[in-house]
């Protein structure tokens, strides 16, 4: 069994003792010290939370833990039942709550869930608000509201369309156009809230053709959940057989996007956002952001444009602010995740397939033609295993040093920038391991620099 707490929620396996998975134990005491930072902090006095959560087997008995909680606590709750991510950061802002919970273990596989935590803007806590609540679990420092203090329930399933009509509304997502191309569209909603919204917003996009797969939301995922090429031979075979124009793979929660080819091959999930930035920029002029980890090709498409690009620390949170301090237009992660901020800030697969779709049918070109138009970069990702009693911040130190001739960055970890290629090397914070990344021009020269550096590193022990 496993749980992990961190600053950016509570997530585990179900079952097993107290201290050893998700169970009830433990997501009453996490939902307390959540509860508890918002009643401390918040500037918002509507005394709402709202609760959203994915399709996940144990999703019934989590919500109704942490809707009894929050109840408990004194605070009026708002039940979306299912729905994204991205639908219940829109909607606490459409509530004016003070905060929200997503209860979703994103890609993570069928027997683990999690809790993520909004503030009244729906979006996540930064690193102080989660350090807080880590805090306020650890010494139960929470009080439960008395008889007549007991939070109110409700339930309201009006937002999977007010997320779609907020997606319809945004300017560069060209209805017409879409339905003029008459696009043939396949998607895999992993059994879950996917199979609900997307035929939703597919529909009101003017899209006739749709070849659904693992639509039913049960929550018994049928393939490992994680939009990763490794995982998705069924969704890739049906598009082999070159019946339609472009599939659409999510995660669990919708917030990553994946496309896949008229061929069936993986358009790749590092180039859903250098995709939309170059359609977000060809009609907004604008700066742009992505993490450390993400490719390359979105700075070379930025400046193309004679716009400035930017890098975050790894995670939503640093890429919003890094967002907002350089007034970004568009943003987000390689890892197939959308920040449009026209809509909202947070990763939104809704978002991101209205306007993939507004671009290509603009283009008029095949999916695989327009995948060409972009620069070529490979990502490699390895890791190094180091004794528990390591120093791994003196040996980023070293790092930074050895390399200090190039472009370093240290803002998370240690990223090196050659004139052709990067390596980023990032410590965990749960055990003790350097994690690699690095990107080239092909697969081989991205692992072989990645190899070389790590090579530096394990000459120092």
């Amino acid at each position: 069994m496993s749980l992990i707490k961190s600053i950016s929620g509570i997530r585990g396996t179900i079952g097993g003792r107290a201290g050893e998975g998700l169970n009830p134990l433990d997501i009453v005491k996490f939902t307390s010290a959540y509860a508890t930072l918002i009643r401390r902090t918040s500037t918002v006095r509507s005394n709402k939370i709202v609760v959203g959560r994915d399709a996940r087997i144990s999703g019934e008995m989590v919500k109704n833990v942490v809707c009894g909680t929050l109840m408990g606590m004194g605070f009026d709750v708002v039940n979306i039942g299912l729905a994204t991510t991205p639908t219940t950061e829109i909607a606490v802002t459409g509530e004016g709550a003070e905060g929200g919970i997503i209860i979703t273990a994103s890609h993570n596989p069928r027997h683990w869930n999690a809790l993520k935590l909004l503030n009244s803007n729906g979006e996540f806590l930064n690193a102080q608000e989660g350090n807080e609540v880590l805090r306020i679990a650890e010494a139960e420092d929470f009080d439960y509201a008395e008889v007549d203090q007991l939070g109110k329930y409700r339930e309201d399933n009006t937002y999977n369309q007010k997320h779609i009509d907020m997606v319809l509304g945004l300017k560069l997502v060209d209805v017409e156009a879409i339905r003029k191309a008459d696009f043939k569209v396949a998607f895999d909603a992993i059994n879950s809230v996917g199979g609900i919204i997307l035929p939703m917003l597919f529909e009101q996009l003017g899209v006739k053709h749709v070849t659904p797969l693992y639509q039913e939301p049960t929550g018994d995922f049928q393939h490992n959940p994680e939009p990763l090429e490794k995982n998705l031979a069924d969704i890739m075979g049906l598009m082999a057989k070159g019946e339609h124009d472009v599939a659409f793979v999510v995660d669990p929660d919708v917030d990553r996007l994946a496309f896949i080819d008229e061929k069936g091959h993986m358009y790749g999930e590092e180039y859903t956002l250098v995709t939309v930035a170059d359609y977000i920029l060809r009609h907004t002029p604008g700066n742009t952001v992505s993490n450390l980890s993400s490719t390359r090709a979105l700075r070379d498409v930025t400046r193309n444009y004679g716009m400035e690009y930017n890098a975050s620390a790894v995670g939503e949170v640093n890429v919003v602010k890094k967002m907002k301090d350089t007034n970004a237009v568009i943003g987000g992660e390689g890892n197939g995740g959308v920040i449009y901020p026209e809509a909202h800030y947070g990763r939104d697969a809704l978002v991101g397939i209205a306007l993939f779709l507004s671009h290509l049918a603009h283009e008029k070109k095949a999916v695989s033609e327009l995948r060409k138009t972009y620069p070529n970069y490979f990502i490699a990702k390895n890791r190094i295993d180091l004794d528990a009693s390591t120093d791994v911040d003196a040996i980023l130190a070293k790092v930074k040093d050895i390399y200090k001739d190039e472009e370093v960055n240290d803002i998370d970890g240690v990223k090196i920038d050659f004139p052709d290629k990067w390596v980023h090397l990032r410590k965990s914070n749960t055990e003790p391991i350097i994690r690699v990344y690095s990107e080239a021009s092909t697969m081989e020269a991205a692992d072989q620099i990645g190899k070389d550096v790590m090579n530096v590193i394990l000459s120092m022990k």
